[in-house]
């Protein structure tokens, strides 16, 4: 190989193999995929400090970790979700004077679309501090995310939630064949990978669908930003110009329809930089057979980056369940 300064090398790692999945337990090794998700969704409540209702999200992002679910980021249709009510208050004659809180605090997991509750666990809490609102703070750390109890009552909730998916499978794939033909494929996708691999059936279903939404996405991409590229290049044709046209070429998949022009582009390039500005610049190729684990990882990334992309803020439906 030609060594020369300031040389800029472009690696692809290709993704050829396209397979159904067939075993539902090997989504096992792409984190999050397959696991259920819920949202902590914690409604405006004018009785409880601000620094009080991050304490309580914190605590059901526990509750959520601790019990084998996928910590949504993004609006997931289910939701965790919790309600206080004070029952009593005590100003201390200590010194420094102190707050007593006693709560009725009650948590709830459900679908935050339809507005459906699937489980409620309620517990006492109390708290102590120089202020209401740090007695607040000190009744919500006395959560325990390990309770037999809270355990319980998710474990009611997964099983709540495997049954919707399980009744409303083929519904789902009619949405997503109905995103597909309008050509919204990181939508699709992002349906299909939210089915958790409890659902077996269901989840082997759409895993099956994603190979080909898949291909047409990184197809359409790959037309996208070859045309990118090549509107950069023709404009200004420089080795810095080089440069940024290989960040737009290093983001296209290989295993893309449209490969090929890109290797044709990278190797006029090198061609017009040699020239031009006495310099090499050229892009490697490293093809490898994808694993099942690095497909199974390209949908799920997909699927993420369509979900981070929606509105963080969303007002869920929870009318009638406290």
């Amino acid at each position: 190989m030609k060594k020369s300064i300031n040389k800029f090398i472009y690696s692809f790692v290709a993704i050829l193999s396209f397979t159904t999945i067939t075993n539902a337990q090997e989504a096992a090794i792409s984190g999050e995929l397959g696991k259920i998700a819920l949202a902590t969704y914690i409604p405006s409540q004018e009785s409880m400090p601000e620094h009080a209702t991050n304490m309580l999200a914190n605590k059901l992002d526990q509750i959520i970790s601790a019990n084998g679910i996928a910590n949504s980021s993004f609006n997931s249709r289910f939701i965790i979700t919790a309600n206080a009510n004070v029952l009593t208050k005590d100003l201390l004659t200590s010194a420094p004077p102190m707050t007593a809180l006693t709560l009725d605090l009650t948590l709830y997991i459900g679908d935050g679309i339809d507005g459906k509750k699937f489980a409620s666990k309620s517990m006492t809490v109390k708290g102590v501090g120089t202020n209401e609102a740090k007695a607040y703070i000190d009744a919500m750390k006395s959560i325990n995310q390990n309770d037999t109890g809270i355990q319980s009552f998710v474990s009611k909730a997964k099983n709540k939630i495997i049954d919707y998916y399980n009744t409303t499978c083929n519904q789902l794939i009619k949405e997503v064949q109905m995103l597909e033909k309008q050509n919204m494929y990181e939508e699709a996708i992002f349906k299909l990978t939210s089915v958790p691999v409890e659902c077996t059936d269901c989840y082997n279903k759409t895993m099956a669908i994603i190979p080909a939404i898949y291909k047409k996405t990184i197809n359409r991409n790959c037309t996208v930003k070859l045309a990118e590229a090549n509107n950069l290049w023709n404009a200004n044709q420089s080795y810095d110009t080089a440069v940024s046209v290989g960040e737009i070429l290093n983001s296209i998949d290989p295993s893309s329809a449209c490969f090929n022009e890109v290797k044709t582009l990278s190797n006029k390039i090198g061609k017009r930089v040699l020239e031009i500005d006495k310099r090499e610049w050229s892009l490697n190729y490293e093809k490898e057979v994808g694993l099942q684990k690095d497909l199974i990882k390209a949908y799920r990334d997909v699927g993420v980056s369509y979900g981070n992309g929606q509105p963080k803020n969303v007002t869920y439906n929870v009318v009638g369940w406290w």
